[in-house]
């Protein structure tokens, strides 16, 4: 088994009444069902948007611990939510990135965990 991150951006999401997203919950909930019956869920959630919550970095390459307000690189897109899952192969990562685009309404990108180092 390997880990997989399911992630989207927000902007990904595009731009929808408040009604739409209501009708959103139902069908990822049943994907988060569905995953855990399956045993491959480890975790899922949204983030808070940048306006909503507090988001800092954090930088130590210079040798000198620096956190700063506001995300490490200045970027238009940003982090929306993720899921993480449990699988045997990409086939079974392929397939649960789709089921979570299909319960969301919106893309999906599935990327590999790396390994373990052991100890």
């Amino acid at each position: 088994m390997a880990e997989y991150l399911i992630f989207f951006n927000q902007q990904w999401v595009g731009d929808h009444p408040e009604e739409w997203y209501a009708t959103r919950v139902k069908p990822s909930m049943a994907v988060m069902a569905e995953m855990k019956e399956a045993g491959v869920y480890v975790y899922a959630g949204g983030l808070e948007e940048g306006d909503q919550g507090p988001i800092s970095s954090a930088d130590d390459t210079s040798g000198e611990l620096v956190i700063s307000d506001g995300p490490y690189v200045e970027t238009t897109e940003f982090l929306g939510g993720l899921t993480i899952i449990d699988v045997p192969d990409d086939e079974q990562a392929r397939y649960w990135c789709g089921r979570v685009a299909q319960g969301c309404g919106w893309p999906q990108e599935v990327r590999k965990f790396k390994p373990r180092p052991p100890g």
